[in-house]
């Protein structure tokens, strides 16, 4: 019997999950499909018993569904508890379970892209104060990192964040910088990361007071269409270490897999390559 997974969302046209997970499927030789899924928050009942009942594998959920999925879910990964959005479920001893794949996407990648860079960064600098800056500052309280510097065109949204972390910060471990981001608070950092949508295809521009160097810093954008932001480009101009947004969604992608059936499969240099150059061709 075919196994047969989703991605459910709206609009989901767009979503390369089903290139990245066929791939994966193919390479295993699992009877297996994985398929797009149009639905708005009103179907997510129908959708999830669906899941229940055996005839979905599982599945990713996007937006407008990360949020809106919690009530419906009998038990969340600790990571997804913490978040408070999904965006992966799977049955799990008899359980509907929801998962937030967001941080082990993005520290695999960092890790594989900049291997040991925990013994080297000691302030970490984060652009946004959405959905994503919580899962990546979530990640980086957890791995203990001693300053984390948040900025926002909201500060409010910026403290709210903050506050919402109540007894994993310790005092004086998050504060807030102006935005646009001063040079200084860049210069001082040795890890930047943007996790705004800003500098997208279709978004406007991510504005920066740049320093003149930033040798051994590591900049890291979420945001991979296009696959080189201006962001990673001024960067490197100025000697910095970039680690680009796909790798993220890759491994991302790898852990949902995971839950699903039973093997995290490899992200390897020819599957970043064919999503690279899927991503190249619609976006010119």
């Amino acid at each position: 019997m075919t196994r047969t997974c989703f991605v459910a969302g709206s609009p989901i046209a767009q979503s390369r999950s089903p290139m990245i997970h066929g791939r994966w499927i193919a390479e295993l030789g699992l009877d297996a499909a994985y398929v797009r899924i149009e639905a708005q928050p009103d179907a997510l009942p129908g959708l999830l018993a669906r899941v229940r009942n055996g005839e979905l594998l599982g599945g990713n959920l996007t937006k407008p569904l990360k949020e809106a999925a919690l009530p419906a879910l009998d038990t969340l990964t600790d990571d997804a508890a913490a978040l408070g959005a999904v965006n992966t479920v799977f049955m799990d001893r008899g359980a509907l379970t929801g998962a937030n794949t967001d941080v082990p996407g993005f520290f695999a990648h960092l890790d594989e892209t900049c291997p040991g860079w925990q013994r080297s960064v000691d302030q970490v600098l984060v652009l946004g104060a959405g959905g994503a800056a919580r899962a990546v500052i979530y990640g980086l309280l957890q791995r203990q990192i001693r300053q984390i510097l948040i900025t926002n065109r909201s500060a409010a949204r910026a403290q709210a964040l903050i506050e919402s972390f109540g007894g994993l910060v310790r005092a004086a471990q998050i504060a807030i910088v102006p935005w646009p981001v001063p040079s200084a608070a860049m210069a001082s950092s040795q890890l930047v990361i943007n996790t705004t949508s800003l500098g997208m295809v279709g978004q406007p521009a991510l504005a920066l007071d740049w320093p003149e160097r930033l040798d051994g810093t590591i900049v890291y954008d979420i945001v991979y269409v296009p696959l080189e932001t201006d962001l990673l480009l001024q960067a490197r101009r100025r000697g910095a270490r970039t680690v680009d947004g796909l790798g993220m969604l890759l491994h991302q992608a790898a852990t949902a897999f995971g839950f699903w059936f039973g093997t995290t499969p490899q992200v390897t240099p020819d599957l970043w390559a064919m999503v690279a150059a899927d991503i190249t061709r619609t976006a010119g």
